[in-house]
């Protein structure tokens, strides 16, 4: 497999980078036996590099998202190493294939609590579900049964994460209790990952209308983790666009935060992660609202 080529550093920054990552991978379990974890490249419409997974246990699509990392290099690749450093998998840099990439919805649980949501999203909010369906979980169709072979693939990713989680010390903390309701929070946010929101998305004769979901991840001055989902309004004709109607969030941007309850909270890594949802953000020089958070 040739290594791409990274975008906005020079021939030698990439040859010392991918030498690094050879190093990493020495030792390490060929593919063909326990699979890969892939960094994939930015591309369009996706500034960020993302962590994915190749599996051989897979019949079809055999590559599948875990969540995204950064839009520098080097910071995507540190935190991926980080994440996957007690995995026997090696790790891949790789450019973006919507052919082996692009979901065909087989990935998206159909039933219970869940509904709608894909595994990716259990693997982090609710893990246990998770070994819930990739071992108990009883299919009654073929397509059932591969959703329960992605489930296991999933599953192998947790086992890795709680490897590391094991190792290392915990250095970020809960906000609180779930259930509990918090105030005033000053957080600035590190990531915003745009999807479209199952429950509103709908086709009017012809026209597609997307209700965007910006899922925000924060941090506030002590470097605990928050997390919370800002539902647009309005609808947009493109998949994964904000219309121009909304605020869309950046990276770096400070969010206020004046009341707010913990839906959840998880640990991923080393980090500990609280889920917030009813927020009420506090916007500069404008009156409190309630943006439509989950």
């Amino acid at each position: 497999m040739a290594n791409p080529i990274i975008p906005g550093i020079s021939q030698a920054e990439q040859d010392l980078l991918y030498s690094k990552l050879n190093a990493y991978n020495q030792g390490r379990a060929s593919f063909k036996e326990e699979g890969t974890y892939l960094v994939v490249l930015p591309y369009f419409g996706h500034p960020l590099y993302s962590l994915w997974i190749y599996s051989p246990l897979s019949e079809r699509r055999s590559i599948f998202y875990i969540h995204e990392l950064s839009t520098d290099v080097h910071e995507a690749l540190r935190l991926a190493s980080s994440l996957c450093y007690y995995s026997r998998r090696c790790l891949l840099l790789v450019d973006y294939n919507i052919k082996r990439m692009q979901s065909n919805g087989d990935d998206i649980v159909s039933f219970g609590k869940y509904r709608g949501h894909f595994l990716h999203e259990i693997l982090r909010i609710d893990p246990s579900y998770l070994t819930w369906i990739a071992f108990k979980f009883e299919p009654r169709i073929p397509k059932q049964e591969r959703f329960m072979q992605i489930a296991k693939i999933y599953h192998s990713v947790f086992i890795d994460l709680q490897q590391r989680q094991a190792k290392q010390h915990i250095t970020s903390r809960f906000l609180g209790k779930e259930g509990e309701k918090i105030e005033d929070l000053t957080l600035i946010v590190i990531s915003v990952r745009l999807e479209d929101n199952p429950y509103k998305t709908r086709v009017k004769g012809t026209t597609p209308y997307f209700y965007i979901r910006q899922v925000l991840k924060l941090k506030d001055a002590s470097g605990n983790l928050v997390t919370f989902r800002v539902n647009a309004r309005t609808a947009s004709r493109n998949s994964c666009q904000i219309p121009s109607t909304e605020h869309a969030y950046q990276v770096g941007e400070t969010v206020h935060v004046s009341s707010a309850r913990i839906a959840r909270n998880y640990i991923i890594g080393k980090k500990k992660y609280t889920r917030l949802t009813y927020v009420k953000i506090v916007q500069p020089q404008q009156k409190e609202r309630d943006p439509y958070l989950s």
